[in-house]
Formats: C-alpha cells, structure tokens, sequence
C-alpha cells in the first residue's frame, strides 16, 4: 500500500499503537519488531481487542484488517512525515543534553496559552516516539513541540528528516551519553545536528546567547531568535532568585515558577522567548510558566513525615548532577543529605566523572552523603557506599534522619524514587 493510501485509512482510524496490551477499538496497529519481541506475531490479538488494521511486514501472517509493508518502522516514519506535510501545524524541534522535557512541557504550556498545541508525550524522542508525536497532531493543531533525544551522532540529523522542523531549540550541550557520543566534543557536534539543519533549510532558531557553543555555531545566520541574560543584542530576561524556586524578570513583569533550582532558568527563558516570537501576550507567558508543574521524579520538592525532599531522580549525567548538587547547598534546610545514584552511559570517563561528583560532595561538606551503585561504590569518598539499592534498603533501617533535607540524584535504571518508601 502507498503511503498517500495509508494515510486516508490513518485519516480514518487516526489513533496509532504499537503495544497490543494498549490498543483499544479503532486503533492501527502497527507491529514493531524489537530483539526480543516480533509485533507481527501479535497482530491477530491486536484485531480481537478491535483494532481496526494491524501493519505487518511478514507475509505468512497477511489476512483480514491486515496492510503489508515492506518494513513497519520505516512505514510508521514515513507515514508521521507524509501527514505533517499535510498539516499546516508549524513543528519546533527540541534536543539537548539536560532539561529537554521540562524545557517542551514549558513552552507547550506557554504557546497553549494562544495556539492549539500538541506536544511529545513524556519522553517518547527516539525513532519511534517521534513519528508518533506527529501523529498526534490534529487538523486544528497550529503549533506540534516535538522533543529529539539520541545517544550517537546521526541520530537528531535522522530525527529532523522524519519531522523537518520549522524552528529548533538546543537547551544545553552536557557530559551525557559520552560513551555513545565517543565524548564531549561528540555530544556538540551530534546536538547541533538540530541547527545544521535548520540552517540548511533557512529555517528559525531559537537560542540561549549566553551559551558560547551555540553563539559561535550561529554567529553568521540571521534567521534566529535569542535570549541572554547581558547581551544586549539579544532579549534580556533576568533572573531574580532560585531559593528554591525559579523567579525571573521579563520586561520588568516578574514570573514565578515551580521548578527548583538556577538550571532551570534557561528552561524557562526559552518558554519566554518562544512565547514572545508568538506573540503571546506577557501575562499569558507569565500564567504557562507559574501553571506548569513538575512531575515523573523531575526536580520536585515533597514533604514527607517531617523531611523535605527534592526528588531529581529521572535522570543524571555528570553535568545535571553537578548542577544539582551545587544547587542543593543553596536550599535551606536542617541536616542536608544527599543520596546520589549511578550515572550511566558514560563509557570509559565512567570511574573519572563519579570521583569528581564524590569529589565534590566531600568539598560543600554536607551532614550525609549515601553513595549507590556499582560505579559510586568503586570511588575513593570515605562516604557511605552501597553497590545496589538492596544495600541502601538494609542500612537506612538502621538509620534515623530526622528533620533532614535529602537529596535524591541518580540515572533512570537506577530508580532512586523508591528511597520514598524506605522513609
């Protein structure tokens, strides 16, 4: 089938699923193959929970309700950038090391304000998840924020052809995924692959001035759109205060927000800046920033029986755990302990990177420090360290914190959120 006839059996059934414990009636189904699963072989039982066609790409299970493909993924790809074509919903795309989800959650929440809006859902910003996204936009939809993470270089370059962006936002270049990047300057150059695109194309950019990565990288284009904090060729926003919360300054209109911690005012200041190129009026800006609240263990404060938390335990990498850790120290609170958790991916800067965090730690001198994980439990602290979290779960038995404010950083695999219920 074409994917132009694909496209009006989608216009049709215009919700897609790719796990048949999901589906429900109406749903395409499209049967993804991973290495340990093949999605053709349940594409009979996505039909009996009332899927309305199943995509397969093996022939000896064609049948009823069943579209063959050469290949499902590249189908599904292909079929998220034939119908964004087909929309007039302008896309901007988002990558970056650090605060990619929280950065998309504030823009869709400030351009929502005026525009009919979709956004990636969660974090799904791979090759699946944002062929998906753009299928998520409706016929009404004006603005779709389509988040693009990756690990390699070619990857954001991959993404950008599936979603062809109209606008692009770097929040950051960090020590994330250095193993997959092969370093640094890997994570620079597979990152900007964003604006290597935009620029291509003439299209706008959207960026933080203050960052000399992103200043130098587009210092001839002029198709951009900035924000700096001194720069005065560029849109001033200032920020006010992070104790703990984020405040800033726009125009000398003062914004509040729910998000902790001075990492997050570039966060907020490109939500700012986007709003402003979409004329979205100040006060509205203002409502989408101080509205959106943090969730899924992203730099939330909790407060439970008697202590304060601040909960950051989705993700880490060296650079978002310095950031927080720093951060820490400016948070009022009794005994402050933090609990820091494995950062993965970094390939051989692994042994490196966790030292200098504990490192670190060890240098701002808190009351308690519980270092998890196998990588935590090799360095040289004189803290308390736990190869797994079981090992923590015996210790903090034994253990009373009373009126403490913990900290609670570590890599998603990790799962430091279940310390919660150990207190």
């Amino acid at each position: 089938m074409k994917i132009d006839e694909l496209h009006q059996v989608f216009l049709n059934y215009p919700r897609v699923c790719t796990d048949t414990r999901k589906i429900k009636p109406g749903d395409l189904f499209f049967a993804l193959k991973g290495d340990n699963f093949n999605g053709n072989e349940y594409a009979d039982q996505a039909l009996e929970k009332g899927a309305a066609y199943a995509i397969i790409d093996e022939e000896k299970h064609t049948g009823k309700q069943k579209i063959l493909v050469e290949n499902v993924l590249k189908t599904l790809q292909n079929l998220g950038t034939f119908h964004r074509r087909s929309s007039k919903a302008k896309v901007i795309g988002l990558t970056g090391s650090n605060g990619k989800t929280t950065t998309k959650e504030l823009i869709n929440s400030v351009l929502s304000k005026k525009y009919r809006t979709i956004a990636t859902s969660g974090n799904l910003n791979n090759h699946i998840g944002v062929p998906l996204t753009l299928l998520s936009i409706k016929e009404d939809t004006e603005i779709a924020i389509v988040e693009m993470g990756a690990n390699h270089q070619k990857e954001i370059e991959f993404l950008c052809s599936i979603a062809e962006p109209d606008f692009g936002y770097i929040t950051n270049f960090g020590k994330a995924h250095l193993e997959g990047f092969g370093g640094v300057e890997g994570v620079i150059k597979g990152k900007s692959e964003l604006y290597d695109f935009l620029i291509a194309n003439e299209k706008g950019v959207f960026m933080n001035a203050d960052d000399p990565i992103q200043k130098e990288k587009l210092k001839d284009y002029i198709n951009k759109y900035g924000f700096s904090t001194s720069d005065t060729k560029y849109y001033q926003i200032r920020l006010v205060e992070a104790n703990p919360f984020v405040v800033i300054s726009v125009e000398d209109t003062i914004m509040g927000s729910q998000l902790i911690g001075e990492y997050n005012f570039t966060n907020c200041c490109a939500a700012v800046i986007m709003g402003k190129y979409f004329n979205v009026h100040l006060d509205k800006i203002k409502a989408g920033l101080e509205e959106y609240v943090p969730s899924n263990n992203r730099s939330q404060i909790i407060e439970k029986n008697g202590l304060k938390i601040v909960l950051d335990a989705y993700n880490a990498n060296p650079t978002s755990m310095y950031a927080a850790i720093q951060n820490f120290t400016k948070i009022e609170g009794g005994t402050k302990v933090l609990f820091l958790g494995d950062m993965f991916e970094l390939g051989e800067s692994a042994h490196e990177e966790h030292q200098k965090i504990a490192d670190l730690a060890k240098e701002l001198d808190f009351d308690n420090v519980f270092l998890i994980g196998q990588n935590f439990y090799e360095v040289k602290s004189g803290f308390k360290k736990m190869k797994s979290f079981d090992d923590l779960k015996n210790h903090l038995t034994k253990y009373s914190l009373p009126n403490s404010t913990f900290l609670i950083k570590g890599s998603r695999g990790m799962a430091l959120e279940r310390i919660l219920e150990l207190i």
